[in-house]
């Protein structure tokens, strides 16, 4: 089960990331244009990119938490519980920034866009910029945790069995 979920995650994380950092790109590209083609760019984004966006976003976070469970006393658990924080905050700001900035721009129209839309396009841009680190970061902590060469942590030893001193043996 740990084999599958190392390569769930992975896999999904790092097409995640690299289609959140195209966005970027992207968006980044579009700050030298006028709020029409901007306007324009943005609705064609909306049509389908949240399809891929869940569909990669999901599967990362499942199978982080699932291996985060599997790897728990293992090495490889700290850079797995960082990737699932990471991803848990890029949802996070998915579903208080973008998703809602995301919602209004469907209703913009191309040929007169809201008087606020800079600051709109800020918002967004900049909430997605954080969200591009956090995954890209977590893809890193991914691949980190892959590479290491696996070990399991010893339990704590049974200190209520220990004798204090030379153990007598009956003859």
């Amino acid at each position: 089960m740990t084999k599958y979920a190392r390569f769930v995650s992975l896999v999904c994380a790092g097409l995640f990331a690299g289609f959140l950092t195209s966005v970027l790109v992207l968006e980044l590209s579009l700050r030298g244009f006028d709020s029409t083609v901007y306007t324009q760019v943005r609705l064609v984004e909306l049509d389908s990119l949240d399809k891929l966006a869940v569909a990669t976003l999901l599967p990362a976070l499942i199978a982080t938490a699932v291996l985060a469970y599997q790897t728990y006393r293992t090495n490889t658990r700290w850079p797995t519980v960082a990737a699932l924080a990471l991803l848990v905050l890029v949802l996070g700001l998915t579903l208080t920034v973008n998703l809602p900035i995301n919602s209004d721009q469907l209703h913009w129209n191309v040929q007169s866009p809201p008087s606020n839309w800079t600051d709109v396009r800020d918002r967004w841009q900049i909430a997605h910029a954080v969200r591009t680190v956090a995954a890209v970061l977590a893809f890193a902590a991914l691949a980190l945790a892959t590479s290491l060469p696996r070990t399991r942590r010893s339990s704590p030893p049974n200190t209520s069995a220990r004798t204090v001193g030379p153990v007598k043996r009956a003859v």
